[in-house]
């Protein structure tokens, strides 16, 4: 089984105070989390985003 992997809007502040947290494998992490900087924070889409973002992932405990 696959590490899970996790992502949380409270560990960076934001202007909007987002609290999301997304969990699941690291594809389904990044793919939702590149679409929720881009809709909910006005992010673009390149390459650069997604691998920031691949960086600031963390291990899951399930």
């Amino acid at each position: 089984m696959a590490q899970r992997k996790s992502i949380d809007c409270r560990d960076y502040p934001s202007d909007k105070n987002c609290s999301l947290k997304i969990s699941g494998t690291e594809q389904e992490v990044l793919d939702a989390a590149v679409q929720h900087a881009v809709s909910a924070h006005g992010h673009k889409d390149p390459a650069e985003l997604r691998d920031q973002l691949k960086s600031m992932l963390k291990d899951e405990s399930d």
